[in-house]
């Protein structure tokens, strides 16, 4: 699973017991995101604890305007042995809860973080298909598009980046209209499966509290679309996540 939030407040309850659920359906990693410099610490030492758990680092567009942007902090927090993405990062403005102009410059500098670290990117695109794609286009990161959202087109530059998409649970959903569309014209071998748990549960639970091992239903789905068995979705998606991540 190569998106979700584990530090949600959704798994206080039972995570150890979820954990040891999942590993035994088959989960090998999960990579695990912070959305702010702080909540990356947090999620680190989660990953120290738990043996399935890797970090993303990195501080979520909506979070950019709170305080002024760490450079130095975010660099320290990526050479822990459980980092192995800068995310989540990107652009939302689906809400403009901080001003376009801030997520922008923090997206850049933190990118070029990524790109000295000579780690990938978990990348958040919400309804800033253009202004995303000018500074993937121009900085050239590794990594992933997360729960991706746009065009067949602009899946195509992306993948020419060198860049792969994060495919998760929207691909079941009925009101899926582009992301059928993109799953079937790019190639498996630049796709990877993602969760986004405890967000956006694919069908059949849709609705309910999202979870690494659910991962199933969206390989399946994929395999429907593309004409694939389903254990070959697993093993091709699996393969891209370990070279990207490094695993």
């Amino acid at each position: 699973d190569t998106h979700a939030h584990y530090d949600d407040r959704q798994f206080e309850s039972d995570f150890e017991q979820l954990i040891d659920e999942m590993r035994q359906n088959g989960v090998e990693k999960i990579i695990t995101c912070g959305v702010t410099l702080e909540d990356s610490e947090k999620v680190l030492q989660m990953c120290e604890k738990c043996d399935i758990l890797y970090a993303a680092v990195g501080v979520y567009p909506h979070e950019t305007h709170k305080q002024p942007f760490d450079a130095e902090k975010l660099e320290q927090l990526a050479k822990h042995k459980k980092c192995v993405a800068i995310g989540e990062i990107g652009l939302d403005y689906f809400y403009d809860d901080s001003p376009r102009d801030t997520q922008i410059e923090v997206l850049k500098r933190q990118i070029e973080v990524a790109n000295a670290c000579q780690l990938p990117i978990t990348f958040h695109d919400r309804d800033a298909h253009q202004d995303s794609l000018e500074i993937l286009k121009k900085y050239k990161p590794k990594g992933v598009v997360h729960c991706y959202s746009g065009s067949v087109e602009m899946a195509k530059e992306i993948v020419k980046i060198g860049m792969s998409l994060g495919i998760g649970g929207v691909l079941t959903f009925k009101n899926a209209r582009v992301l059928p569309d993109v799953v079937r014209e790019i190639p498996l071998e630049n796709l990877v499966l993602e969760t986004d748990a405890p967000y956006m549960a694919p069908v059949p639970y849709r609705g309910k509290r999202n979870r690494s091992d659910y991962i199933i239903h969206i390989a399946e789905k994929i395999a429907e679309i593309k004409g694939n068995s389903v254990e070959e979705v697993l093993r091709v998606t699996n393969n891209n996540a370990k070279e990207i991540f490094k695993f």
